[in-house]
């Protein structure tokens, strides 16, 4: 069994969180990077790090000394465009707690590690006090995203049912600890 620490981000885990989001961007989505989609991976330090009401955490997996896991939490809300106009207004920035780059690597999958990672990062939520709500969207082509997101929040926008599809997302919302 292996042992993994997570913890917020330091500058010297920056790396390794981009490699495990570039991997996922480009095998998970099949998208690759994309910069209007993806600016924050290439520079996790400036997106998450510095400002004090967002965080990185990582999954480091001890034995081998890498990460292998990452969860992002910021205060921007869904932007409209390209998220439906009723998802920005009901989820402003500032008030707005959004996950984002909850990911995992293959071979780390299925140990709890996202759950983990989830659950601190809405205990770092309900710590700040500035938060009313939590959001995220995924996007249910990737393997176990959906029923995980189901199993923690509720979907509150699937853009599947939209005339046409939309972007084909699932919105949601999760409580906040």
């Amino acid at each position: 069994m292996r042992d993994y620490l997570i913890r917020p981000a330091t500058p010297d885990d920056v790396e390794g969180a981009r490699a495990v989001m570039l991997d996922t961007v480009y095998r998970d989505f099949g998208t690759g990077y994309v910069p209007r989609w993806h600016g924050d991976i290439i520079d996790p330090a400036a997106a998450y790090l510095a400002p004090a009401r967002h965080t990185l955490l990582v999954a480091v997996d001890e034995a081998a000394g890498e990460v292998v896991a990452t969860a992002a939490l910021d205060a921007r809300g869904p932007a409209h465009p390209p998220n439906p106009r009723h998802l920005a207004e009901r989820y402003p920035s500032g008030e707005t707690a959004q996950l984002r780059r909850v990911y995992v690597r293959p071979g780390h999958r299925r140990r709890g590690l996202a759950r983990r990672l989830v659950g601190e990062l809405l205990a770092f939520a309900a710590a700040d006090g500035g938060y009313r709500s939590v959001y995220l969207h995924t996007d249910p082509a990737v393997p176990g995203a959906e029923p995980f997101w189901r199993s923690l929040g509720k979907a509150v926008h699937d853009e599947r049912q939209d005339p046409g599809g939309g972007q084909g997302i699932v919105h949601f919302e999760v409580p906040l600890v």
